[in-house]
């Protein structure tokens, strides 16, 4: 590999570190607040079955490698510009402890730096299968969290709360393991993806028809590993606490109703967002129990993070991606 590409995948490769530094609240957050795992435990477990779901993902791989822009003839410098874009909007949002989309930011990104650089942005994948989901997958992850905390709350009704807890408290080891093992496929996949790109612009890889290689999976899904065991202890205490205080209970139906819903958007290669997916679950199952403990204020920050995301990310990206055309 000549040097532009060698610095645009370790671009690929920070941008992986600081998407699970930002998103490790997704997957441990409500354990940790819980007190089912502490937080050592969590963010091992976390990196752990982040590292194992890289390799389920290459549906959503593909999707952002060969979906979103045209390979031929792109050139380095939208995906570098993208790259910078997202790194640097992670950055903003985790020093502001808003959990926004990493997925989203990159995505924004990617359509940005194409659009200020001349390249090609294949619009109708971008929307089947980036907006869509995007404005599906919080209302899908609202809804399973609130119909399994209704379920759950119906179906130990008449146990001892104490003892109930306890029980959930050691489901919710499993719970977390899978919201972590599908962060993994969404967002380990999306570096992937972005490395898959990079070759295919730079003309070391054929724009389609071939796996995703084992080397780009393994790089990507340790890069985001261990981001997530270094921890986003800001976006942690949001998610965790902020929003709803959460109970045993709570805490497994949000992260079993993400980890389902991370499970479909893979099986239908959309690249949908781990943040939200787990803010929905959250705000669910506290409307399921009581609707005046949810921090409303709260959630509209976070909704105003995600609106402003993709264009953010975007208008970053196309200024940086611009600069390295130049260059």
């Amino acid at each position: 590999m000549d040097l532009p590409l060698v610095l645009v995948v370790a671009l690929a490769l920070i941008f992986g570190y600081t998407n699970g530094f930002h998103d490790a609240a997704n997957a441990i957050a409500t354990s940790v607040s819980t007190r089912a795992l502490t937080p050592g435990i969590a963010l091992a477990l976390g990196a752990a079955a982040n590292l194992v779901g890289a390799f389920f993902g290459t549906r959503v791989a593909e999707t952002v490698g060969e979906g979103i822009l045209e390979p031929e003839g792109l050139g380095l410098a939208p995906v570098a510009g993208a790259l910078v874009g997202a790194i640097g909007w992670n950055l903003v949002t985790w020093w502001r402890g808003l959990p926004s989309s990493s997925s989203h930011a990159l995505i924004g990104g990617l359509v940005g730096a194409a659009v200020a650089t001349g390249a090609d942005v294949r619009w109708t994948p971008v929307v089947e299968l980036v907006i869509a989901p995007m404005l599906l997958s919080p209302l899908l992850g609202l809804a399973l969290g609130w119909t399994l905390m209704t379920a759950i709350a119906w179906i130990f009704r008449h146990r001892d709360r104490p003892s109930s807890a306890r029980g959930f408290r050691s489901a919710q080891t499993v719970s977390a393991a899978a919201m972590a093992f599908g962060h993994g496929m969404q967002d380990a996949a999306k570096v992937s993806g972005v490395v898959v790109l990079a070759l295919m612009a730079s003309g070391n890889r054929p724009s389609q028809g071939t796996d995703i290689p084992l080397w780009v999976v393994g790089l990507s899904g340790l890069a985001m590993s261990i981001g997530t065991y270094a921890g986003g202890w800001r976006i942690m205490r949001t998610l965790g606490s902020r929003i709803v205080p959460l109970t045993p209970p709570q805490g497994f139906a949000a992260e079993t109703a993400a980890a389902i819903t991370l499970a479909i958007a893979t099986a239908l290669r959309a690249p949908i967002s781990t943040t939200y997916t787990i803010t929905s679950g959250i705000i669910g199952v506290g409307t399921a129990t009581n609707s005046r403990a949810v921090r409303w204020d709260v959630g509209r920050d976070i909704l105003t993070a995600w609106l402003l995301t993709l264009p953010g990310a975007a208008l970053a990206a196309a200024a940086s991606g611009w600069l390295f055309a130049l260059a």
